[in-house]
């Protein structure tokens, strides 16, 4: 089984158009299983789709903001749907971001969405504000999948912690009932920086996939200085680190996992964002570990 994460940066990263269509040729080609993407933008003003055009959409509930044509996983959905690979999707929109686009997060999955669900992780819950976040999780067979996209640790307005513990208390339960969770995203978290975000998931009994690999690469998911971090370079230098690792997939327990690595990021595929994205491949429920 494969499952991937991408902050794809969407609309507003350059000639984004082709970089999408080098996204869409990797997917066709890796055919991953399980798909979490953030930064999924669309433009505010474009015509809405109909529900015809939304092949294997899955709305969330309590979602209200309209899929429109210029939609990044809408358009995603029908780029792959027309070289043959059938995704089942749902987009979450979280806010708007650069005063003109609905941004948010989406999840694709080859087998059926059971149930989506959403919460806020931020203090803020005003659409205007940019700083307000969503968590977006699908129910597939008896797994559930979360696509993640956290603040800062030290942002004094929304700091990590106070995001992390929201997130936490909603997935207690089924943390308790031992219902296998994922998390995949972008945390915005280094795992080179001692007793900040890193740390704070790893203490909660989470399980970096990463780390648990049997094969792996450098995990380094950002290589250049970006937007959030242009103020935030000296700490990391001070660790010594020269790229980072800021996107991850965790669970909620240990998993066989085969394989880590790194994609798009002009190695292993070529770059189509500011991030690069993360692919792993687990052992078939069954198999030895």
């Amino acid at each position: 089984m494969k499952i991937m994460t991408m902050n794809t940066h969407s609309l507003v990263e350059p000639d984004f158009g082709m970089k999408r269509e080098r996204f869409a040729d990797m997917i066709l080609k890796e055919q991953p299983d399980l798909l979490a993407i953030q930064e999924v933008n669309q433009t505010a003003a474009a015509q809405v789709l109909s529900e015809e055009q939304l092949v294997g959409y899955v709305v969330c509930p309590g979602s209200e903001v309209l899929v429109r044509e210029d939609n990044y996983a809408a358009w995603l959905s029908g780029r792959l749907l027309r070289d043959g690979l059938f995704y089942h999707w749902t987009w979450l929109p979280a806010k708007l971001g650069y005063d003109r686009y609905d941004e948010g997060m989406a999840i694709f999955s080859r087998r059926p969405i059971a149930e989506a669900e959403q919460c806020f992780t931020s203090r803020s819950q005003d659409y205007h504000n940019w700083k307000t976040r969503k968590l977006l999780g699908v129910q597939v067979d008896q797994s559930w999948y979360y696509t993640v996209h956290m603040g800062w640790w030290d942002d004094e307005e929304e700091p990590f912690a106070s995001q992390w513990n929201r997130m936490e208390a909603f997935l207690y339960e089924k943390k308790k009932k031992e219902q296998p969770v994922w998390l995949l995203g972008d945390f915005n978290s280094s795992s080179a920086v001692r007793g900040q975000g890193y740390d704070l998931i790893c203490q909660g009994g989470w399980r970096d996939t990463y780390e648990d690999a049997e094969q792996k690469d450098t995990g380094i998911t950002v290589e250049e200085v970006i937007d959030g971090w242009r103020e935030r370079v000296s700490e990391l230098t001070g660790a010594g680190v020269m790229g980072m690792r800021l996107d991850y997939i965790f669970s909620s327990r240990r998993v066989p996992v085969m394989r880590s690595q790194v994609i798009c990021n002009g190695k292993n595929y070529e770059k189509v964002s500011d991030h690069y994205g993360v692919m792993i491949e687990i052992k078939d429920a069954g198999e030895e570990f």
